[in-house]
């Protein structure tokens, strides 16, 4: 469960640095858009974790209703 979790961060992490790092090659300027998508594929990354946990958490718990 914990892998999943940390791929459901890291994946998202990785993708937004990897477009970030293409598009300040692109379009240098002013403000790093390698730091952008970080921070934005993290948060998508942490919501998506937090969600799947929440999903899987419900789950467990309707599963212990079920056999009592």
């Amino acid at each position: 469960m914990f892998g999943v979790i940390g791929w459901s961060i890291a994946a998202p992490t990785l993708l937004g640095v990897l477009l970030g790092t293409w598009l300040d090659k692109r379009r240098p300027g002013v403000h790093s858009w390698t730091l952008s998508l970080l921070i934005a594929g993290l948060s998508l990354g942490c919501a998506n974790a937090w969600y799947w946990v929440a999903k899987q958490s419900q789950d467990i718990r309707a599963d212990e209703e079920k056999d009592d």
